[in-house]
C-alpha cells in the first residue's frame, strides 16, 4: 500500500486542507498506516501533478494560503485499480523476536523489563481503541455498511492487540520460569 491510496481513501470521504487532512489521518487510518506531516504534504504535492487530486484556496480560510484537495476522476480510478489487486501479506518482523532467540541460545539476557513494557505498550493501545470502539461503535447507532466496516477495521486492531498481550503473557511466564 502506498501513502498515496491511503491519502485518496481519506479524500474522497471528506475533502480536505492538508492540515485538517493530517489530522484526521493520525484518529483514523494513523492507527494502522503511519505518515508525518511532511510526508502527507509531500504525497499531496505529487498527487497533485500526477493529475489524481486537485487543490484550491479553502474558502474558509481567509488571507492564509490554506487550500483544499478534492480527490479527481483518475485519483478514483488509480484507487479502483489499487484495491483491485492481491494485497501481500504483512511479513512479521519484530527484532525483539530476535533478541528473545539470542536469550534462548545465550542464556538469559534480563529482557523480563522489556516484555514487561512492550505489553504495556500493547494494553495501552487495547485501551485506546475499546475507547473507540465505545464512542463511535455504540449498539443503538444504525448499521450502514460504511460503519460496519469501519468497525470491521477497528476489530482487526482489537484483535491484534489482544493477541499480543497472550503472547507477551505467555512469554513473561516462560521467561520467569527460570
Amino acid at each position: 500500500m502506498s501513502l498515496a491510496h491511503a491519502l485518496l481513501t481519506s479524500l474522497l470521504e471528506q475533502p480536505s486542507s492538508g492540515y485538517d487532512l493530517a489530522r484526521r489521518f493520525d484518529k483514523s487510518i494513523g492507527h494502522f498506516w503511519q505518515a508525518t506531516h511532511q510526508q502527507i504534504y509531500r504525497e499531496l504535492g505529487r498527487m497533485e501533478k500526477a493529475g489524481w487530486i486537485q487543490s484550491g484556496p479553502d474558502p474558509e480560510a481567509g488571507r492564509t494560503r490554506k487550500r483544499t484537495y478534492a480527490v479527481l476522476p483518475a485519483g478514483r480510478d488509480e484507487l479502483m485499480r489499487w484495491a483491485a489487486e492481491a494485497a501481500p501479506l504483512t511479513e512479521l518482523r519484530d527484532e525483539f523476536l530476535v533478541r528473545l532467540r539470542a536469550d534462548a541460545v545465550v542464556g538469559p539476557l534480563g529482557l523480563l523489563p522489556e516484555l514487561e513494557r512492550r505489553r504495556a505498550l500493547h494494553a495501552d493501545k487495547l485501551r485506546a481503541y475499546r475507547a473507540i470502539e465505545a464512542r463511535d461503535f455504540a449498539p443503538e447507532a444504525e448499521p450502514t455498511r460504511r460503519r460496519r466496516i469501519h468497525h470491521l477495521i477497528l476489530k482487526a486492531g482489537i484483535q491484534y492487540e489482544q493477541g499480543w498481550i497472550g503472547w507477551y503473557d505467555e512469554a513473561l511466564h516462560t521467561l520467569s520460569e527460570d
